[in-house]
């Protein structure tokens, strides 16, 4: 896993398949996503080596439900104490009282997705035993005040992640930069592109300096500029 600092209290995680991010404040550390399953005591090592205990670390948010995101989040929290936070539809399938629903995959999609598939662990992962629902417009004890926004596409209960004192955004899965140029696009992999390029729209329009992506390089100046002019190339069809 590698670890790069994009702000004195922001690092980047960064897994085989998909990436987290650590948000420190005062005296208590946020954890953006888990990566995939295994991940667990590697983020707590990272943790400790950049100075923290991982207690430190007060709760987990996931953006969905793959396991390249939430797939670390129960054995982080057996060893933190962390407290997992996931919106309600997502939550549901984390707690298999639903089936996870499959991607929609295009034809280009295919062979990215067997591809991304064959570096993840095989099999189910362990799930948290206590989740915490959260909503659009909820607003989180971390950040100055960390502002969900509910953004169905990747998945039903993809979420984003604003904060506005900070001007940073997370994303989840519902954008992504191109591995090949580094180009901002609407995420792969998703049950409706439509809603991912309605979602694109949507969180184009947030002020932001700061862009964190769950796969791809974040964008760390002018994050709205570089959004808009995202939003404006890939439009919902009417």
């Amino acid at each position: 896993m590698d670890v790069v600092e994009l702000l004195p209290r922001l690092h980047l995680l960064r897994f085989p398949v998909g990436q987290a991010y650590l948000w420190r404040d005062a005296d208590e550390l946020t954890l953006v996503d888990a990566g995939p399953p295994g991940s667990g005591r590697t983020i707590a090592d990272t943790v400790r080596a950049l100075g923290h205990a991982p207690e430190t670390v007060r709760r987990v948010v996931l953006t969905h439900f793959h396991e390249d995101h939430a797939g670390g989040a129960a054995e982080f929290a057996a060893l933190s104490g962390a407290e997992v936070l996931a919106h309600a539809a997502d939550a549901a399938v984390l707690r298999r009282r639903v089936p996870a629903p499959p991607p929609v995959l295009e034809d280009w999609e295919r062979p990215l997705h067997t591809a991304a598939l064959r570096q993840l662990p095989q099999g189910d992962f362990a799930r948290p035993p206590e989740i915490t629902e959260v909503a659009d417009g909820d607003v989180l004890d971390f950040g100055d005040g960390a502002r969900v926004i509910h953004v169905p596409g990747h998945t039903h209960g993809s979420i984003a992640l604003h904060l506005p004192r900070h001007r940073v955004l997370f994303t989840g899965d519902t954008i992504a930069a191109s591995p090949v140029d580094g180009a901002v696009m609407p995420g792969v992999f998703n049950l409706d592109r439509t809603l991912v390029l309605t979602a694109l729209q949507r969180l184009a329009a947030l002020d932001t300096d700061v862009a964190c992506f769950g796969h791809g390089d974040p964008v760390t100046q002018r994050a709205s500029t570089v959004l808009r002019e995202a939003a404006d190339k890939y439009r919902a069809p009417r």
